[in-house]
């Protein structure tokens, strides 16, 4: 063999065993850098999304269009910075003719506002779900679909609850299972075949069982229930909270009673944190009565690290609405209570002291773990 023969096949080798060595090196690197990576995500959740019948006249159009944007105006950048805005449509998208109070039907506009506002996932399992019957059910699905806004709690069929529920959302490197319930529909009839999810433990229980199988980071429970206009949760939704608990899910979200509950961040014997927000209160509505004018917006921060999750930030702020014939302004306006008190007029400002001084002496008398950031 000649000697150019020789250093070539020298260099060959050599060449491959650096290669070699260095792809052994890479295949190994990653494990080991994802054992000392953190990874995240920030999580919102918010109250009722309403619409009566003079929010719907206060964003007509000259035209017959509906705007809705100047609603989320103030808070939209908030919302956009979470990872995952979560949120309850407790209105159907059923198409005109439009109505309030009691059987809920809203513009579709509404919906594109609130996604314009940076909501990502909707709830629609309440108990106004059935309002407008099957094409109230079906179009308010359709116009979901529609905008790209992933859903769970209410669908057109069984085979399409089966391929759709519980719903897995990946984001982030984290695998969210969410799930959803109400205790009824007002005493309207689900039409067959749409299904509103119910609380009914045997059917919760096996649907926990499969978000276990989906290899979750963290199941949430987002429960409407409640007494309505009770500032302290019932016996129902405590007993109901543990239950959840004790099946495995690992975060709680409640709404309906449409003004705040107490929230609690709950630590189990392992040391892992557990947030339960009994209701959030209504994010926007025309509802004035005492307390309803309000709610509150959870924000809560996922860490991963080495293949666990933990729940390792969550804190809240409270929002306020300005209607009409208070702000004199055309259009209702979402406020967050930390919003520059000189840009209001006197009877906002003494609405919205009222509600937040009646929150805040809840929370301070009852919610645990959990601070109000402004």
């Amino acid at each position: 063999m000649k000697l150019h023969q020789i250093l070539l096949g020298s260099l060959v080798w050599l060449v491959w065993s650096c290669q070699g060595n260095a792809q052994e090196a890479a295949s190994q690197s990653p494990a080991a850098a994802d054992s000392d990576s953190v990874q995240r995500i920030t999580l919102l959740f918010a109250g009722d999304m309403m619409q009566h019948m003079p929010q719907i006249n206060a964003a007509r159009q000259k035209g017959g269009t509906y705007d809705y944007a100047p609603c989320f105006e103030h808070v939209r950048e908030r919302i956009s910075r979470a990872d995952l805005a979560v949120t309850n449509l407790e209105v159907t998208l059923a198409g005109a003719p439009y109505s309030g109070y009691p059987q809920f039907c809203a513009p579709d506009a509404f919906l594109e506002a609130i996604k314009g506002a940076g909501f990502d996932l909707i709830m629609t399992a309440n108990n106004h779900s059935a309002d407008k019957g099957r094409k109230g059910i079906e179009r308010t699905i359709d116009q979901l679909d529609r905008l790209g806004l992933p859903h769970f709690g209410t669908y057109k069929d069984a085979a399409a609850r089966e391929a759709q529920y519980p719903l897995l959302v990946e984001k982030n490197g984290f695998r969210l299972v969410m799930l959803n319930y109400t205790y009824g529909t007002n005493g309207l009839p689900v039409p067959k075949p749409n299904i509103v999810n119910l609380i009914d433990r045997e059917q919760i229980a096996a649907d926990i069982a499969k978000a276990k199988t989906m290899q979750p980071d963290a199941i949430f429970a987002c429960m409407h229930w409640g007494e309505e206009y009770q500032l302290v949760p019932s016996k129902e939704q405590t007993e109901l909270a543990d239950w959840l608990f004790e099946q495995g899910v690992t975060h709680i979200i409640g709404g309906h009673p449409h003004v705040v509950q107490p929230v609690e961040v709950r630590t189990d014997s392992d040391g892992a944190k557990h947030l339960l927000a009994y209701s959030f209160g209504n994010y926007i509505s025309n509802q004035s009565r005492p307390n309803t004018d309000g709610g509150m917006t959870v924000e809560m921060t996922l860490e991963k690290k080495g293949g666990k999750t933990q729940l390792a930030d969550c804190d809240y702020y409270l929002t306020w609405v300005a209607r009409p014939p208070v702000s004199g302004r055309r259009n209702y306006v979402v406020y967050p209570t930390s919003y520059p008190q000189d840009k209001l007029n006197s009877r906002e400002l003494g609405l919205m002291k009222t509600f937040t001084t009646n929150a805040r002496a809840l929370f301070k008398e009852r919610n645990k773990g959990i601070e109000e950031r402004e």
